[in-house]
């Protein structure tokens, strides 16, 4: 049996394949469009997902989508039924889109199926699953529990925005659910557009920029936009935002509570907007943890997954295990709308077609998220070569070996190595890597490789076993997706003069034996690595180990700014010849940027959109 998932439509487009249950290959559109968050059909991600199965588009029993369109189309128009005669301006433009194309989505996606397979009925095949429930679906079929409460937290769906249903082995309940136009996920979305960041690919910046400010709007939120209950659930004082009928998300009387317009996004960065993104956070860090310890309370439940955009915010995950209220944790490394395409699949596989379902000892069913496409060594070496790369094929050993003294040496490495991961974080398959214990690694990485903000964090990719010395996390964090704060014996004592420092000025002290990765509040966003998921980049971080006597490397995706992350091994090397990386290496393929010919390097700039 054959399931096809797809999310598509709206924002980061994907597709999932399931062969049996079983996860058989899963990437995003935007890997292969090279368009950030593409949400465009993901017809090269489905020819990738049936050309890793090695079957045709034919051999698929079902073509399960992540959503109900009829479902959202209500919302369109009672949403604006009850605010008209506001929004007519959004609604005159949103209503040809949804006439022309979203309305009659079954029919759409049926065309498009059948540019692949003409011969097949589609509209027989065609399944389709709540969004919410999709989201679900991803956090706890793959997961390693038989039974959990699963937690789902977004911008919206048809109706909800954030739900919470009760995992049994193949089944899944939903018990209850917040409905639009309260949401969250919009919430924070609203601060990412007034801090002057852009919404769907911002809220990172956000939760970076956090940490630089301190919380004091928290109670002006809090008595002004947000009512939030004891037990996590809220009401949003619409009179505030404008995402329910214009066209940005917050309005003049959200300006006027906090005294200044948003900010436009050529203009700097300032103590006022790191504080506003420190009490955004604050906000949305005290009302998840009010719905989880609820849920815990009332549910008695021991394990949680999460899932949905908000299940992105690591911080907060981070602070919902310190917590305590429930004993495992499992999120979803797809836990956007990409990760819906999976779900979907899985929903059709265990609810709609009743299949069992087996739970691995302690392990998750996501085989690391390396999911993507991977490149066999002569491949690799064919598609070099014709770019007209200089490089050494080395041995495995070797690969290992020269590469860990690379990052020793101080110098900037592109790592490209099996399958690309599936979700948003590069987990050591297509990562661009650096030495923590540098002081001006950030910075370089920042500035001179990725384009981007220098506030922004970079994470450690730290040795399982090794975890529990360096950060105070003793668990499993193969996603990246928990932040934990370094252990106070790492930690270094700050000056007065450095502690008298605020804002951007904390930037470059040194806080810590590993400074690249340790953000101005001692935390980090930690990656353990597996032996068993990703043996070269474990081999990898055991060698840099030997030679530093530190367990860990910095990871950070590989791609520049407003880049999708790289896909093939030419997106590798172009990315590599646009910035300043020092090493190349792609399977067993060591490029130096000093032996490159000169007339292939790029200048990235303007290439992609700002993200």
């Amino acid at each position: 049996m054959r399931i096809l998932g797809l999310s598509a439509l709206y924002h980061d487009s994907a597709a999932a394949l399931l062969e049996d249950g079983v996860i058989v290959a899963a990437a995003q559109e935007e890997r292969f469009s090279r368009k950030k968050h593409d949400a465009g059909f993901p017809l090269r991600a489905i020819q990738y997902c049936l050309d890793e199965a090695g079957v045709s588009l034919s051999e698929v029993d079902h073509v399960v989508f992540y959503d109900k369109p009829f479902l959202k189309f209500e919302r369109l128009l009672e949403t604006y039924a009850a605010f008209a005669p506001r929004g007519f301006k959004s609604f005159k433009m949103a209503l040809p889109l949804w006439l022309k194309e979203k309305l009659f989505q079954k029919s759409l996606l049926a065309r498009s199926l059948a540019e692949l397979a003409p011969e097949v009925d589609w509209e027989e095949r065609l399944l389709f699953s709540e969004h919410h429930l999709s989201h679900a679906g991803s956090a706890f079929f793959p997961s390693p529990f038989e039974e959990a409460v699963v937690l789902t937290m977004d911008g919206v769906g048809e109706w909800a925005t954030t739900s919470v249903a009760r995992g049994h082995g193949n089944k899944l309940e939903v018990l209850k659910e917040i409905h639009w136009p309260h949401s969250l996920g919009l919430l924070y979305s609203a601060f990412t557009h007034y801090c002057g960041f852009r919404v769907n690919s911002g809220e990172y910046k956000l939760m970076g920029l956090a940490p630089y400010g301190e919380p004091r709007f928290k109670d002006l939120i809090l008595n002004h936009l947000v009512d939030l209950k004891e037990d996590g659930s809220f009401w949003l004082d619409q009179r505030y935002f404008d995402y329910c009928t214009g066209l940005r998300m917050t309005n003049a009387r959200f300006d006027k509570l906090f005294g200044r317009p948003a900010r436009q996004s050529d203009q700097p960065l300032e103590p006022f907007h790191m504080d506003v993104a420190a009490s955004a956070q604050a906000v949305l860090e005290e009302a998840v943890l009010r719905i989880t310890r609820s849920l815990a309370e009332t549910t008695g439940a021991k394990n949680l997954c999460l899932a949905g955009g908000v299940a992105l915010n690591c911080v907060a995950n981070g602070k919902v295990l310190r917590d305590g209220a429930f004993e495992n944790i499992w999120i979803q490394p797809a836990a956007g709308d990409a990760g819906g395409a999976l779900g979907a699949a899985l929903c059709a596989h265990h609810m709609f077609l009743g299949q069992e379902r087996s739970v691995s000892d302690g392990k998750d069913a996501m085989g690391g998220s390396y999911l993507g496409p991977g490149f066999e060594q002569g491949d690799i070496e064919a598609r070099l070569a014709a770019l007209g790369a200089r490089f050494e094929v080395l041995s495995a050993e070797e690969v290992v070996g020269k590469t860990a003294q690379a990052l020793a040496d101080g110098q900037a490495v592109g790592w490209f190595q099996g399958r690309m991961e599936f979700g948003p974080r590069a987990l050591g398959a297509r990562s661009i890597l650096g030495d923590p214990r540098s002081p001006t690694m950030q910075r370089t990485l920042n500035l001179k490789v990725k384009n981007r903000e220098s506030f922004r964090p970079f994470a450690p990719s730290v040795l399982r076993d090794d975890v529990g010395d360096w950060f105070e996390l003793d668990s499993d964090s193969p996603y990246m997706l928990l932040v934990a704060g370094v252990k106070a014996e790492r930690r270094r004592e700050m000056t007065e003069e450095e502690r008298r420092l605020f804002g951007i000025d904390q930037l470059n002290v040194v806080r810590s034996e590993i400074p690249a990765v340790t953000h101005v509040d001692y935390s980090a966003r930690v990656q353990t690595v597996h032996q068993d998921t990703n043996p070269r980049y474990h081999a990898l971080i055991s060698a840099f180990k030997a030679i530093t006597g530190c367990p860990m490397v910095v990871n950070t995706s590989f791609n520049v700014r407003g880049e999708p992350i790289v896909c093939t091994p030419e997106d590798a090397f172009h990315c590599f010849m646009g910035t300043q990386i020092e090493v190349l290496v792609v399977g067993d393929c060591l490029l130096l940027k000093e032996e490159q010919d000169e007339r292939l390097r790029r200048d990235p700039t303007g290439e992609f959109e700002p993200d």
